[in-house]
């Protein structure tokens, strides 16, 4: 029945499978652990900060940013609220030490020595570069304050333990309506010599039209999250490198769905308001959300990466391991499907009448999360499409790619509607059949009544 939990857990057995058989545990040990959340020896306020930093959005004592803090502001989504009909949006910001207390040089050596580089190496300092965002001391308890669209004043935080604070803002409302589709932004409003994202966008996402879900890592960004030390090679080494064919796909999903020119696309818009939209407000240019198992530490990374490859969007991160490297093994293995599931039904809290385009992999849980996000709201989700990772360094073990293991994941959801392939290329016309179908039989994409 809508909006039951019907969840597949043959995604964690074979997550389990990779794990023990790319010996993930010993990559994991041989890893330098390390604690900078709290200085060796705190005085008497930093103390009481940390502990007031268990409180959250409680903490009657929030620490102010200095001029030796970094902060990220995240790029998000707003919404209108379904009861107030305000814009709002959830705004995700991150503070900590522009330095470390805890020995960076280690942590360099430990990732350096197990993907076989050596100090000499002219490739070392992008390791060292990499490696900060794990290592940097974060600060707890943080409030940042933000000038959004550059006239309206917000505080964001106070931040928890891993320096990360997570707030819903109502905006101003724009009476004619001018805000649907724009890209607007807002700056970090930080002492001199304070450092990092000091800028973000926000997407104004209209409640009806198309919008994409797309998991990051093996989808759209070669990472081989089934082998260790390749995860260590393409986070901390090698240049990120784009899966092959999905520029161009994404480029013709943003065609294919917009209504006007596609949000940090470059390109075109085409599709017309679809029938079931009609007597509605226009539909406004498609939300993108990049979702991806990976710890916060490696957003700046995966930011440059999608400005360089894909269309804007936001993108949604774990919290899991603010100041682990071992953690970002576990974080990229362990309970990926339940994050996604309760990531993707936070999206449609925010957009529930949008039309929903998801994207995957066959490497980790994707094909069960979205499987068991289509059967809780029907309707929601109309186009399912899952690339087939042949790579066996990336894809772990075979039975990932059997077909029983997406007739499971996809159970009791119509076949027109999930597909797997292997070149993006022949999604291109799935996706315009997917559009052009929306009012079919069934929720079929594709055929027509």
């Amino acid at each position: 029945m809508p909006g039951t939990r019907q969840k597949y857990t043959g995604a964690t057995d074979m997550q389990n499978r990779t794990r023990q058989e790319r010996h993930f545990d010993e990559t994991e040990r041989a890893l330098p652990t390390f604690s900078p959340l709290a200085p060796a020896a705190p005085s008497p306020s930093d103390r009481a900060r940390y502990l007031l930093s268990y409180l959250g959005r409680k903490n009657p004592l929030p620490r102010p940013i200095t001029a030796e803090d970094t902060v990220w502001l995240l790029d998000n989504t707003a919404y209108r609220n379904a009861r107030t009909g305000r814009w709002e949006a959830e705004f995700t910001a991150a503070a900590f030490s522009q330095h470390a207390s805890c020995a960076v040089v280690d942590a360099v050596a430990g990732v350096a020595r197990l993907v076989g580089l050596g100090e000499d190496d002219p490739d070392y300092p992008t390791v060292e570069e990499r490696v900060c965002p794990f290592v940097r001391d974060v600060k707890p308890g943080a409030r940042v304050k933000v000038l959004q669209a550059g006239r309206t004043p917000l505080k964001l935080g106070p931040g928890g333990r891993n320096g990360i604070s997570t707030d819903v803002r109502t905006l101003p409302d724009d009476p004619d309506g001018a805000w649907a589709g724009a890209l607007v932004p807002t700056f970090a409003r930080v002492p001199k010599g304070a450092d990092g994202i000091l800028e973000m966008r926000t997407f104004f996402a209209g409640p009806e039209g198309w919008g994409v879900i797309s998991d990051i890592d093996d989808t759209i960004k070669v990472t081989q999250t089934s082998d260790p030390v390749g995860i260590l090679r393409t986070t901390f080494l090698e240049r990120p490198e784009a899966c092959p064919g999905m520029p161009e796909l994404y480029r013709a999903i943003a065609s294919a769905i917009s209504t006007g020119p596609a949000a940090g696309s470059g390109e075109g818009g085409g599709a017309a308001a679809d029938d079931d939209d009609a007597g509605r407000e226009s539909p406004s240019p498609p939300p993108w959300f990049y979702l991806s198992a990976s710890p916060y530490n490696l957003y700046p990374f995966l930011r440059e990466f999608r400005e360089q490859h894909f269309p804007h969007g936001t993108i949604i991160l774990r919290e899991a391991s603010w100041t682990s490297l071992p953690g970002l093994l576990t974080t990229l293995t362990v309970g990926t499907e339940d994050y996604k599931v309760a990531a993707m039904n936070k999206i449609r809290r925010w957009l529930p009448r949008r039309k929903m385009i998801c994207v995957g992999d066959s490497t980790q849980s994707d094909p069960e999360a979205y499987g068991e996000i289509y059967r809780a709201h029907p309707g929601w989700v109309r186009l399912i499409l899952i690339r087939k990772v042949e790579d066996i360094a990336a894809l772990g073990i075979a039975a990932k790619n059997e077909p029983e293991r997406f007739e499971k994941a996809f159970h009791d959801i119509p076949r027109g509607v999930w597909h797997v392939f292997t070149d993006p290329a022949e999604c291109e016309s799935i996706v315009r059949d997917a559009v052009a179908g929306v009012t079919g039989v069934a929720g079929v994409p594709g055929v027509a009544v």
